[in-house]
């Protein structure tokens, strides 16, 4: 039986709806795999009405039933909103059933009902207000994973993936003044294999090239610019490479990626977020992956937010969201194949 992916709702005064709607209308000229939609089945019609693209909105019971209604319908399980929302006007009243999506997509995927977890675009100051205490997705998947294993929570790497170029911020949602002492080796060390794993695993590369770039300009320049270079990020180059894995580095950043650059690695690691997300979005902003590695199941998600500014229009472009939903199951896939230890 195919197993359909588990789209979640994201924050509904955003994009999200329409972009789901218009992913499963593309579904066939895209071959996506099946997916159901884990969302309000009310908000969705009005949505496609609104936008002028109706799609036959079919609720169901449980995922089992998506893939067999998914070529003539949009199979949605039910997850209720207490009230309507406006489009571009997020609502606090909202909050408990963006989780709710969120946690009801995990807990199909590990218990084998979904073959992924492809996540809409949410809008954490939103959420905060109902006390919501991660930086984001990546964090609170890992905390879901933990509670639906009953194991410590895994480390969450998140790799933007691209047509063109595969990158993976070391740091995330912090402030640059905090990214030295956050660069440990060990916290490299620890996110590079994870790395290593999923590109051999689930992208199916043998021998994976990593480059790390830098943390200073010109990588330091022999410590005349910075020493994080030669006192962090040196030494867990070295580890790794006494491991076996194949990882250049520290490299200077402003020369990492130009496309004669690109050809010589498989992905490259930042220290800093906007290291690793300013390329990946200038050179595929409208296909690039959020992809997080290091869990027991797969998860993506477009590589852009909840366009407030736009919602509701029927503007918003789904490449995104289609390039998510594709890159999961084709990584679903592949893990189905080679199994998880």
């Amino acid at each position: 039986m195919v197993k359909p992916l588990a789209v979640t709702m994201g924050d509904p005064a955003g994009i999200g709806g329409e972009l789901s709607i218009d992913a499963w209308h593309s579904a066939a000229r895209h071959a996506l795999p099946p997916f159901a939609v884990l969302d309000d089945p009310d908000r969705l019609r009005a949505i496609g009405e609104a936008i002028g693209r109706p799609a036959p909105i079919r609720p169901i019971a449980g995922i089992d039933e998506a893939a067999e209604l998914f070529p003539a319908a949009l199979p949605v399980v039910p997850v209720p909103l207490p009230g309507p929302v406006a489009p571009g006007r997020p609502d606090p009243h909202a909050a408990a059933a963006v989780l709710d999506s969120i946690r009801l997509a995990v807990r199909l995927t590990l218990g084998g009902r979904a073959a992924a977890v492809v996540t809409n675009p949410i809008a954490k100051q939103v959420l905060y207000s109902v006390g919501f205490r991660f930086p984001g997705h990546t964090e609170y998947l890992a905390a879901l994973t933990a509670e639906g294993t009953g194991r410590p929570a895994p480390v969450p790497v998140m790799m933007i993936a691209g047509p063109s170029l595969r990158v993976v911020p070391l740091t995330i949602h912090i402030p640059y003044s905090a990214v030295p002492s956050a660069l440990t080796p060990h916290h490299v060390v620890e996110r590079a294999r994870i790395v290593a794993a999923a590109l051999c695993r689930d992208f199916g590369i043998d021998r994976p090239r990593l480059v790390l770039a830098g943390l200073n300009p010109h990588a330091g320049e022999g410590g005349t610019i910075g020493t994080e270079e030669q006192s962090l990020l040196a030494p867990a180059v070295a580890a790794l490479q006494a491991e076996g894995i194949d990882i250049r580095g520290p490299v200077p950043a402003d020369t990492l990626f130009h496309a004669a650059a690109r050809k010589r690695y498989d992905a490259a690691l930042c220290p800093t977020h906007d290291q690793a997300l300013i390329p990946a979005k200038t050179l595929d902003f409208d296909q690039g992956v959020n992809v997080t590695l290091g869990l027991p199941f797969i998860r993506t998600s477009p590589d852009h937010g909840t366009a407030f500014g736009i919602a509701g229009q029927g503007v918003a472009r789904p490449d995104s969201l289609i390039a998510a939903i594709r890159l999961a199951g084709a990584l679903a896939a592949r893990r189905a194949e080679v199994p998880v230890a």
